[in-house]
């Protein structure tokens, strides 16, 4: 990707995050990054690719952290608990760094679940591939890798919209271990 449609992205998505997407438009966006027009759309034919961009760019700041937590050299049970609290902070830091797309983010749920699905099968394949190293090292009971990591990504990702608007009471941040303890209490070895 080119650095300008880097910028462009990032400029983009602080005048989302400030004004909320309705009430930018693409004079502002070309404006901000003082480009003009033409450059913006040599990138973008309009401000609803643009901001299908800017998702792009917000979910994969989530994978990327997802990554790093499946690279560290670590127990597959001490992983899958880091992978899960980071999950479920990552989602949050990303709906809430960014103000009115926060209000977006809801109202466009939709689109953001389209784009997230080929992220969703990278996490799954991150998940499966902790849950493997766990059967290996007689860590983990045995069962079906594909469904356990299925199954573990589901429940994650139905904890986001109460995490993120704080649903869940204010106990959670105390309790996110108790948490990754019941999932634990389905795959761990006694």
């Amino acid at each position: 990707m080119s650095n300008t449609r880097k910028m462009l992205i990032e400029v983009a998505r602080q005048l989302f995050a400030k004004n909320g997407k309705k009430d930018v438009t693409m004079n502002d966006i070309a404006e901000a990054s003082k480009k003009g027009r033409r450059t913006l759309y040599t990138y973008f034919n309009n401000k609803e690719e643009i901001y299908k961009a800017v998702i792009d760019k917000e979910l994969g700041t989530i994978i990327d952290r997802l990554a790093i937590v499946s690279a560290l050299k670590t127990e597959p049970d001490i992983k899958l608990t880091n992978h899960i609290l980071t999950h479920l902070d990552a989602v949050k830091d990303v709906v809430n760094c960014n103000g009115s797309l926060r209000a977006d983010f809801f109202h466009d749920i939709y689109e953001v679940e389209r784009k997230r699905r080929k992220i969703d099968v990278n996490e799954i394949a991150l998940i499966r591939s902790i849950i493997v190293e766990g059967i290996e090292k007689n860590i983990f009971k045995r069962m079906d890798p594909d469904l356990a990591s299925t199954i573990i990504f589901y429940a994650i990702k139905g904890l986001e919209v109460p995490y993120i608007r704080q649903n869940i009471n204010s106990e959670f941040e105390k309790n996110k271990n108790t948490i990754v303890e019941f999932v634990f209490q389905g795959i761990k070895k006694k």
